[in-house]
């Protein structure tokens, strides 16, 4: 059974939604306020729904915190009232898999979870002795989901490990932001299409002065250039 940390100000949003996704066989931890959130990481969730406007700590600073904690990569997807694009950008700028405006409905949410942790559960299952990925001095390790360049590691978080990789696997192919989006987030995932220009930027920011490996082709999408 899939378990869930959901954190919300207000306990009977939390009663609400944990009746529902114990009814779709999840088990539920709630939590009402940010540092709440943090303590309960302790009981290992598999996913966290998050709000973010809570008092003292808010959703945007439990999730750092959290980020800080965990060794183990953990799928957090926002719940929240603010309907502004900045806090959906800043949400996926810092890894969250999923941005959910309030009112949602339960079916919604159940839905999103499982596409969520689905695909986060077929990365964890993948077979051990995938193929590295080597274009110049870039390697990309699928088994243990790291990105080596110049013989230096750098960090990428697990949507930006996919997407890198996916172009990299098929060099010069271009790909439209909605095949990125579906083939990376899953048939499931409502988001727009703004969610792969902001995870691109990302990874162009960590390959840092090699960023022009990944080319933008004007009014379609993107496409992975291999070194020269």
């Amino acid at each position: 059974m899939k378990k869930i940390l959901l954190v919300d100000d207000e306990p009977d949003i939390v009663e609400f939604l944990k009746y529902n996704l114990e009814k779709n066989d999840f088990e539920v931890i709630g939590a009402n306020s940010g540092w709440e959130a943090v303590a309960k990481m302790r009981y290992n969730p598999d996913l966290i729904v998050l709000d973010v406007l809570m008092p003292e700590l808010d959703g945007f600073e439990a999730f750092a915190k959290i980020m800080e904690m965990e060794e183990r990569y953990v799928p957090v997807i926002f719940l929240t009232a603010k309907t502004s694009e900045e806090d959906e950008i800043k949400a996926l700028e810092m890894g969250a898999v999923d941005y959910i405006r309030k009112p949602v409905s339960p079916q919604k949410l159940v839905a999103r979870i499982k596409a969520n942790i689905n695909s986060t559960a077929k990365i964890v299952k993948a077979k051990p002795a995938q193929k590295v990925i080597t274009a110049g001095t870039l390697e990309i390790d699928p088994n243990s989901m790291t990105v080596t360049l110049d013989e230096t590691e750098i960090f990428f978080p697990r949507k930006e490990f996919q997407l890198l990789k996916l172009m990299a696997e098929h060099p010069e192919e271009v790909f439209t932001r909605k095949s990125l989006l579906k083939s990376v987030w899953g048939d499931m995932h409502y988001g727009v299409l703004r969610t792969v220009d902001v995870h691109i930027s990302k990874i162009r920011e960590r390959l840092g002065s090699h960023s022009n490996l990944i080319v933008t082709v004007k009014g379609i999408g993107y496409k992975f250039k291999p070194f020269n």
